[in-house]
C-alpha cells in the first residue's frame, strides 16, 4: 500500500504535495504531484467548504480558507498530521482529582468498497492527525482491531448485501478488547416520504450510535472531532474509574458506597472480609436491612440530614456481621455530589475499632463512663486511651462528638499537639462558647464606653464589683393594682381618629414615624398600631377571635408598659412590633415562615418588654430585687416579660387571644413566643448571632459545605429544605426579634437621635440610682454629667449592631435598613469628632 500525501513548502511560497514516508496509512495515495497549497499573508480570512467527491482515482479538491493569526492558508489537498493539524488542544484530561493522558485517537474504517464517503473519512482522519486504518471485509476488520485495538470503529451499514454490519459489531463486542471502544454505524438517509428505521437493532447489536451518510469532508472531520472530545474521552474516564476501583479493592480499609436513598451500590474486598457478606448479598439492599442495628433513628436522622447538606460526618456506628455479631466501627462518611448539584452517593470509609483498641479494653471503657466524665470535669490532661469511651453512647450531643474526635486525634499525636488539644478541650467545656471575651488588651484605656456597654448589657448575674452592704433594698415592684383592666366596650379600626389613620397609612414603611404616633395618641400608640398591623396579618382570623378580644388584649398589654420609662415603654413595644412586621413582609421570610410563625413573632414583639422597670438585669441582680430572686438571676427581665404576658392574656376570657386554640396549637404558639422573648436577652447575643451566621451566612461553596448557593449579587441563599427545618426556623425567629428589638440605629436619622437620647436617659437614671443606693455601677460611662451620647452610639453600633445587621441583610435583603445604618454611624462619628475637638479646645 502507498502512503497518504503530505505537503512541503518551497521558498517561493508554493506547497507541493507528495506521498509521505511517515504516514502509516494503508490507503494508497490518489493525489497528483500538481496539487498545491497556496499560502498568502493578510489580515482577514474567510472560511468556506465545498464537498469532496471521488471517482476512480480522481479527487475533487476540498477547498478551505482558514484564519490563523494573520496568515491565510488555502489548501487544495489532504494534509498530514506532520504538517498543518486541526488539533490544537492538550491531550491531558482531568477526571476529578485525577489526571490522565489521552493518546492519539485510532480510527478503523470498515467499508466494503472505496467511495466518496470512505475517502472523506480518510481525509478527515488524516486532517485531524488521527491514526487510521481502512479494511474491506469483516474478517480483516476483526483481525485489525484485535491487533491495534482502535478507539473508534466506523462500519458502513448502507449496503447490507456487502457484509453483515450487525454481525461484525457483535463479533467485536465479543472480544476482550471491546470494553472501551466506540462503534459507529453509517446508514443511508431516509427519504422524506418514508419513516426512519428504528435504531434499536443497532443498539442491541452493540453500536454506540449511528451517523447518517454525508460525504462532505468537513462534516466527516467534525464527526471525528466530536467522537474524540465526547465519546472517546468518556471512555477514557471510564478506564480511569476502573483503575480507581482497583485501588479500592486493594485498600485495607473497608469501603461501602450507597445511593442518596441508602441503597448499597458497592463494597470492596476488605468490607467483605470484615462483615462476612459478599457483594452479591448486599448490592441493591438498603443499609438498614443488614447492619447498624444498634443505631437508633435519633442518631441516624441527624447524620443523614448533615450528609444531605453535603457535609461529611465521622463518628462511631454499629455494623452487624453476617454471623449476627454486632461490632462498633469508626466511620467517615463523605457525601458525593452529582447530577443537579445534589448529593447522589455516600462513601463510607470504615475502620474497625480493633485497630485502635482491643475489644476487652473497649468493653472495660464502656463500664467506666462515670469515671471518664469525672476526669473531664476535673480538667485532667492525661492522654485519653481510646476515642471509643463516649462514642459508645448511641445518642450524643454535638459537643460530645467534637470531644470524641479530639480525643481520637490525641491518641497518636505528639506531646505538644496533645497539650494543645487539651487546651482546646478546656475551652470547649466552658459554657460561653459563642460569647467573645473582651480582654484588657482589646479595650483601650480611653475606650471605657465599650467595656461598660459589654459589662452592663451582657452580664446577667451579680456584678464582680458588688459590695454587700446592709443598705441594699429590692427594686420597687409594680403591683397588680397599677395595671389597667378595661371595662368599656372596644372600638374598631373604623372608629380610629382620622389623624391617627393618616399616620397609620405608612405603618408598613421602614421610615414610619412612631414618635408622631406616640404624640397624637397621648402615649398609647400600641393599641392603634397593633390593631392595624394585626389586621394586616389576619391575626383574628388565624386565632379565631373577634377584633374586640384583640383590642382588649392590646389595651391590657399597653397598660402594663410603664409610660414613665424614657425608653422601655409601649412606644418601644410598638416600634419593635412594626419592625417585626416589616421584616416578616420580606420575600425571604414569606418563603420560610408559616402563618403561625408570623403571628407568634408579632405577639412576642408586643409582649417582649412588658412591665419593664427601666433597669437592666445586672441592676436587678445587684439590688437583690424580687424578680432576680424569683428567676435565680438568670434572664430575669426576659423571663418576667414572657411569664407576665401569658398571665395577663389568660387571666380573663375577654382578652384571651389564645382561647380558641386547641391544646397542642396553644402549646406550640406559647413555646415559640417564649423562645423569641428569651432571645432578646443580650447575654446570649453572640450565641444566637454565631449560630445564625454558621447556618445561613456561610459563603456558598467550599465544595458544597453549606446548603447555601450564591446569587449573582453574592447574596447567600439557603435551600428550601434548610429553611423548612424547625430548628433553623427558630434561629430565624430569634434573629428577627433581636434585630427588631435593637433596630434604632438603622431607623432614619431623626428617629435614631430620639431613641439614642431616650436610652441614654434611662441609663443615666439607673446610674443615679446605683450611686444613691451604693450599688455597683455597672455602666459608669452613663453618667449624665460626663457621658458622650455619640460615643455610646458608636460603641453600641460597632460591637452589637454592625455584624448582626450585615448577617440579617445578607439573609433577607434590606438595603434601606443598611443605608440608614451607614448614614447614622457617619453622623455619630462626626458628632463625636466635634465633641473631641471642642474638648481639646477647652483643654
Amino acid at each position: 500500500m502507498g502512503c497518504a500525501p503530505s505537503i512541503t513548502v518551497s521558498q517561493s511560497g508554493v506547497v507541493y504535495c507528495r506521498d509521505s514516508d511517515e504516514s502509516n496509512s494503508p490507503k494508497p495515495s490518489t493525489f497528483s504531484q500538481q496539487q498545491i497549497v497556496h499560502i498568502r499573508t493578510g489580515n482577514t480570512a474567510e472560511l468556506s467548504d465545498t464537498g469532496l467527491s471521488t471517482t476512480g482515482t480522481a479527487v475533487t479538491v476540498f477547498h478551505k480558507t482558514e484564519r490563523r493569526g494573520t496568515i491565510s492558508i488555502e489548501a487544495e489537498t489532504q494534509t498530514s498530521k506532520s504538517t498543518v493539524s486541526m488539533k490544537g488542544m492538550t491531550n491531558e484530561v482531568t477526571f476529578g482529582p485525577m489526571k490522565v493522558c489521552q493518546r492519539t485517537m485510532q480510527v478503523l474504517l470498515v467499508f466494503s468498497k472505496e467511495d466518496a464517503l470512505s475517502d472523506s473519512y480518510w481525509w478527515a482522519a488524516d486532517k485531524g492527525g488521527y491514526k487510521c486504518n481502512i479494511v474491506r471485509n469483516p474478517t480483516d476488520a476483526l483481525e485489525c482491531f484485535v491487533e491495534k485495538q482502535h478507539d473508534v470503529i466506523i462500519i458502513d451499514h448502507r449496503h447490507s448485501k456487502n457484509f453483515d454490519a450487525l454481525g461484525l459489531c457483535r463479533s467485536i463486542r465479543a472480544t476482550k478488547y471491546s470494553d472501551y471502544v466506540t462503534i459507529i454505524a453509517v446508514t443511508r438517509k431516509s427519504s422524506a416520504d418514508r419513516d426512519e428505521a428504528s435504531i434499536i437493532p443497532l443498539l442491541n447489536a452493540g453500536f454506540n450510535r449511528r451517523i447518517l451518510e454525508n460525504s462532505n469532508a468537513a462534516t466527516c472531520l467534525n464527526e471525528l472531532l466530536q467522537l474524540e472530545y465526547v465519546d472517546v474521552r468518556s471512555q477514557l474516564k471510564l478506564r480511569a474509574a476502573n483503575a480507581l476501583f482497583g485501588a479500592l479493592e486493594a485498600s485495607a480499609d473497608s469501603v461501602e458506597i450507597t445511593s442518596e436513598n441508602h441503597v448499597v451500590q458497592y463494597i470492596n474486598s476488605a468490607y467483605e472480609q470484615l462483615t462476612g457478606y459478599s457483594s452479591e448479598e448486599l448490592l441493591g439492599r438498603e443499609v438498614e436491612d443488614f447492619h447498624r442495628d444498634k443505631n437508633k433513628a435519633e442518631l441516624m436522622d441527624p447524620i443523614y440530614a448533615q450528609l444531605k447538606k453535603a457535609k461529611p460526618w465521622e463518628g462511631l456506628l454499629y455494623s452487624k456481621k453476617k454471623n449476627g455479631e454486632s461490632m462498633p466501627q469508626f466511620v467517615h462518611i463523605s457525601p458525593i455530589t452529582g447530577q443537579g448539584g445534589r448529593v447522589r452517593h455516600h462513601v463510607f470509609n470504615i475502620k474497625s475499632p480493633v485497630g485502635m483498641i482491643s475489644q476487652s479494653v473497649f468493653s472495660q471503657e464502656l463500664q467506666h463512663i462515670d469515671k471518664i466524665t469525672s476526669e473531664f470535669s476535673n480538667g485532667t490532661s492525661v492522654r485519653r486511651q481510646s476515642m471509643a469511651r463516649i462514642h459508645s453512647m448511641t445518642i450524643e450531643a454535638p459537643i460530645t462528638k467534637v470531644i470524641n474526635i479530639i480525643n481520637a486525634a490525641q491518641e497518636n499525636s505528639p506531646g505538644t499537639v496533645a497539650q494543645a488539644l487539651d487546651r482546646v478541650l478546656e475551652i470547649l467545656r466552658t459554657s460561653e462558647l459563642y460569647n467573645p471575651q473582651l480582654s484588657a488588651q482589646q479595650v483601650k484605656e480611653d475606650d471605657q464606653m465599650t467595656s461598660d456597654l459589654v459589662g452592663g448589657l451582657m452580664t446577667g448575674g451579680y456584678s464582680t464589683r458588688r459590695r454587700m452592704s446592709g443598705s441594699e433594698v429590692a427594686l420597687s415592684k409594680t403591683t397588680s393594682s397599677a395595671r389597667y383592666s378595661p371595662t368599656s366596650p372596644s372600638s374598631h379600626m373604623t372608629q380610629v381618629p382620622a389623624e391617627v389613620q393618616k399616620i397609620l397609612e405608612r405603618e408598613a414603611a421602614w421610615d414610619f414615624n412612631i414618635e408622631e404616633l406616640e404624640r397624637i395618641t397621648l402615649h398609647r400608640p400600641l393599641i392603634y398600631l397593633g390593631l392595624k398591623v394585626f389586621n394586616r396579618f389576619k391575626v383574628c382570623s388565624f386565632l379565631g377571635i373577634s377584633e374586640t378580644v384583640l383590642r382588649n388584649w392590646l389595651q391590657v398589654v399597653e397598660a402594663n408598659y410603664h409610660s414613665s420609662n424614657p425608653y422601655h415603654n409601649s412606644t418601644h413595644a410598638a416600634d419593635v412590633m412594626q419592625a417585626t412586621a416589616y421584616f416578616i413582609g420580606k420575600e425571604k421570610l414569606k418563603s420560610c415562615f408559616e402563618p403561625a410563625d408570623e403571628i407568634a413573632a408579632l405577639i412576642a414583639a408586643t409582649l417582649h418588654d412588658i412591665d419593664h422597670p427601666g433597669r437592666t438585669n445586672s441592676f436587678l441582680c445587684n439590688a437583690a430585687s424580687d424578680l432576680a430572686i424569683l428567676y435565680n438571676d438568670i434572664a430575669v427581665l426576659e423571663s418576667h416579660h414572657a411569664a407576665l404576658g401569658f398571665q395577663l392574656t389568660t387571666r380573663e376570657d375577654r382578652c384571651n387571644i389564645f382561647k380558641e386554640l386547641d391544646r397542642e396549637d396553644y402549646r406550640a404558639m406559647r413555646h415559640t413566643i417564649i423562645d423569641m422573648i428569651l432571645a432578646t436577652e443580650m447575654t446570649k447575643h453572640f450565641e444566637h448571632l454565631s449560630k445564625f451566621v454558621n447556618c445561613f451566612n456561610k459563603p456558598a461553596l467550599r465544595d458544597g459545605e453549606d446548603t447555601l448557593s450564591m446569587q449573582s449579587t453574592g447574596r447567600s441563599t439557603p435551600d428550601s429544605s434548610s429553611l423548612a427545618n424547625p430548628e433553623n426556623r427558630a434561629l430565624i425567629r430569634r434573629m428577627l426579634i433581636k434585630c427588631a428589638d435593637v433596630s434604632n440605629p438603622t431607623r432614619p436619622l431623626n428617629m435614631c437621635m430620639v431613641w439614642a437620647r431616650r436610652i441614654s436617659e434611662e441609663y443615666f437614671a439607673q446610674t443615679d440610682e446605683e450611686k444613691k443606693r451604693s450599688l455597683p455601677v455597672v455602666m459608669p460611662v452613663f453618667d449624665r454629667l460626663s457621658c458622650s451620647i455619640p460615643k455610646s452610639q458608636i460603641s453600641f453600633t460597632e460591637y452589637f449592631i454592625m455584624d448582626m445587621f450585615d448577617a440579617w441583610d445578607a439573609f433577607i435583603d434590606c438595603p434601606e435598613v443598611m443605608e440608614n445604618l451607614r448614614t447614622n454611624y457617619k453622623y455619630w462619628t462626626n458628632e463625636e469628632e466635634k465633641e473631641r475637638r471642642l474638648k481639646d479646645g477647652r483643654d
